[in-house]
């Protein structure tokens, strides 16, 4: 059973994106719901370490994936990405 809701899960849709901070930084992840992942982000103890003292966040780009691990390659892409880069692809969102 627990095999069957990994493959559900990880054929569901999923996201990539970038948020801008307020102290002006930029944090990547990616999640399967992102508008509880955003309010997770700028209002609940589920946020991430980072965005937690750098609040409020907002949404400046998005991608979607249909499995997770495209989602994740497509992270640490962006994680790899200069910050000029990442502002590059906020532009078009």
């Amino acid at each position: 059973m627990i095999g069957h809701f990994r493959n559900k899960y990880r054929e569901m849709k999923h996201y990539t994106y970038i948020l801008k901070c307020a102290d002006d930084t930029l944090y990547t992840g990616c999640t399967n719901d992102l508008e509880r992942r955003l309010k997770q982000h700028n209002d609940s103890k589920q946020g991430a370490r980072y965005t937690k003292i750098r609040r409020p966040v907002k949404l400046v780009h998005s991608e979607t994936f249909n499995n997770l691990g495209d989602a994740r390659a497509r992270e640490a892409e962006i994680k790899r990405l200069s910050r000029k880069k990442k502002i590059e692809l906020t532009k078009n969102f």
